[in-house]
């Protein structure tokens, strides 16, 4: 049975499945093997989303005190970098209990604030509950009440893992088990959602890190600050374009402090209150700069050359002729400042600085120096 489809864009695209489902696949068709001892070519397993699944078998090692075997991680249209690896099941006697763990390619926990303690395998709660389930199927459908230890592994999985977010985690040595509903829907916004809730919680877990939550759309808002006043980029949090949800979870985790650092190009928008700054959702860069301009004394004439710019950097150098480019700024990071913590019911102390590649800092809110203080 297919795993789905989803419309994007207006394209059909397949969905897949998680690396979740392989090690619960891997898992029943193994304990089903050392059970039987007779192989097994395919597998059927339940999802939590309720897709019910025929997974091939792969890799089979058969032998009378363990079993081995593989399912083939398929992502469907999705960009994941786990397509098509082996994600391999162990499946050994215990007197008593289900054991689980991690093997060859999985990596461990580090650090904490994660799902899942330090020093344990990053294989995470619902992919463990599948897999558990497997296990005690076979055990049940068998008559049998054994203990059963089970590792999971994925030999690509250390040099795969370097493509991820793992490393940032503090989650070494390999990928994550991951998934909630077993289905990987194409380019899902919910998995990197996920993601940077996942990296947020782990931030309010350390000491360090419970004053001040440092956040920036991307890579040049980290590297801004690290050049300009030293902040350690792991202190940061990347938030990509979901600016809006970030801000959300920030208010559901209880951070009271936030430093937002962002290039003028993506906190622009922020100011007309688009809260999720992709351009296929708004764009309004321009439109908005002019009515800040516009509020700061430009004229008609310039107001008309912002509109014709393509970059808000190309803006810069127009309200500095005209003189009124401080005032812009101010008004700008007003209205910035406003939407964010309208969004946070202002319950949270957010500080914003707003500034380009080519002119550096262009706004800074009255506490963001001493914030800054706080994060060095």
């Amino acid at each position: 049975m297919t795993s789905g489809y989803v419309y994007k864009n207006h394209k059909k695209l397949r969905c897949g499945y998680t690396t979740g489902t392989c090690a619960a696949a891997a898992t029943k068709a193994a304990v089903r093997m050392l059970l039987t001892q007779v192989p097994v070519k395919e597998i059927k397993i339940n999802t939590p989303k309720g897709i019910t699944l025929n997974l091939e078998i792969l890799d089979i090692t058969i032998t009378d005190n363990y079993v081995i075997c593989a399912v083939k991680k398929d992502a469907g249209d999705d960009a994941d970098c786990t397509n098509g690896i082996l994600v391999y099941s162990k499946a050994s006697f215990e007197p008593s209990g289900i054991i689980i763990d991690g093997g060859t390619g999985i990596g461990r926990i580090t650090k904490p604030g994660l799902e899942q303690p330090e020093g344990a395998a990053a294989i995470n709660s619902v992919p463990r509950k599948m897999i558990k389930q497997a296990a005690l199927e076979e055990l049940e459908n068998a008559g049998l009440e054994s203990g059963l230890k089970i590792i999971i592994s994925s030999p690509e999985g250390e040099e795969l893992a370097k493509k991820t977010f793992n490393p940032r985690l503090g989650i070494k040595g390999g990928i994550s088990i991951l998934g909630t509903s077993g289905i990987t829907e194409p380019m899902s916004e919910k998995a990197l959602i996920d993601t940077i809730y996942i990296e947020m919680k782990q931030k309010k877990s350390q000491y360090k890190y419970k004053e001040v939550l440092l956040i920036s759309p991307g890579n040049y808002g980290r590297n801004f600050a690290m050049e300009t006043w030293g902040i350690n980029l792991e202190q940061g949090l990347k938030c990509s374009n979901f600016i809006g949800e970030t801000l959300d979870m920030a208010f559901m985790l209880g951070f009271k402090k936030i430093l937002f650092i962002g290039h003028i190009g993506k906190l622009i928008k922020i100011a007309a209150g688009i809260m999720n700054t992709h351009s296929k959702v708004a764009d309004a860069r321009m439109e908005t700069l002019c009515s800040c301009a516009v509020l700061a004394g430009c004229n008609i004439e310039t107001a008309c050359n912002i509109l014709q710019c393509t970059t808000t950097d190309e803006v810069i150098p127009i309200l500095e002729r005209q003189n009124i480019l401080n005032k812009t700024m101010d008004i700008m990071l007003g209205k910035i400042l406003a939407n964010m913590k309208n969004r946070t019911e202002n319950q949270i102390e957010i500080e914003v600085i707003v500034f380009s590649n080519q002119a550096g800092t262009l706004a800074m809110s009255s506490k963001a120096s001493e914030f800054i203080k706080m994060l060095l």
